[in-house]
């Protein structure tokens, strides 16, 4: 079984959409949605939720009323001032330090494990799916990854699939690490932009530094082609391989307004780049 994850150091360079074609040419594959934070392949995969699972992370400190003497040495102690004069903890300033229940001489206050998002295993015409949604301004996105990413490879493993295909986030967070640690390889897509190659330079280095073999694709590499020589010297000089070089074109754009995989709205040029390069790296 190869792992194979999409990543990009920045949002927007293309990675779902090259993730989601990925997913119509490989055969007898899992694809995993690690973005948490801002989930998109389901928008061209449709998938049907087979299992939905609570996702917890965090704690919340609850005052007993009941048991509570009301003697102030939990707003004292607070440092997020997290609860009210009427000894009410704020769900949203507690940090769950816990450092109220230390010091509360009644045993009233007792911390509550958070339910900070959800996963699903899900199912599509191109396979399994296995994705999540992380709740509004909650954290230990890193944590969500990394049960989609064991789901999915349990998955694997049981059914004998031969690849697990991550869509990874952006950035180089938590979550990315989360993403790449163990892989196969790291398919890094960039564009010729000066954000574009910033981020991929960071993100390169995040994959270099957990040694996780990494190439490299650009995305729109025509629309400023001084740049994209730029990203081409940057390889050379890191070593890495540049796979493809993908023309830009209005209709990836179409594919993602009409919900379908690029490679299965077209078949024209950039399609066939697409398939040479998942027939390179599979």
């Amino acid at each position: 079984m190869k792992q194979i994850v999409i990543i990009s150091g920045k949002g927007g360079t293309g990675k779902t959409v090259l993730t989601a074609s990925f997913a119509v040419l490989a055969k007898n594959k899992v694809m995993v949605d690690c973005d948490v934070d801002a989930a998109d392949l389901h928008l061209l995969l449709h998938p049907e939720t087979r299992e939905k699972h609570e996702f917890r992370s965090g704690v919340t400190a609850r005052i007993n009323s009941e048991i509570c003497q009301q003697c102030g040495q939990c707003i004292s102690v607070c440092r997020f001032d997290a609860i009210s004069e009427n000894f009410v903890v704020d769900p949203v300033s507690c940090e769950g330090c816990k450092i109220c229940s230390y010091v509360c001489p009644e045993g009233a206050i007792t911390l509550e494990e958070n339910v900070s998002g959800e996963w699903f295993v899900s199912d599509t015409k191109y396979g399994p799916l296995v994705h999540a949604k992380l709740g509004i301004a909650e954290e230990n996105s890193g944590k969500l990854v990394t049960q989609v990413r064991q789901t999915a490879k349990e998955i694997a493993e049981k059914q004998g699939m031969d690849y697990v295909i991550i869509d990874g986030p952006p950035g180089i967070g938590c979550p990315v690490i989360a993403s790449i640690t163990g892989v196969d390889l790291s398919l890094i897509v960039t564009e010729p932009t000066l954000s574009g190659i910033h981020d991929m330079q960071r993100v390169v280095q995040v994959s270099k530094h957990f040694g996780v073999p990494t190439k490299v694709v650009i995305n729109k590499f025509d629309i400023n082609t001084a740049n994209s020589e730029e990203i081409k010297k940057l390889c050379d000089k890191e070593g890495i391989e540049l796979m493809a070089e993908i023309p830009f074109s209005r209709k990836v754009s179409e594919s993602i307004v009409q919900g379908i995989p690029f490679v299965e709205h077209c078949t024209n040029g950039i399609s066939n780049i697409i398939s040479s390069l998942w027939e390179r790296i599979k």
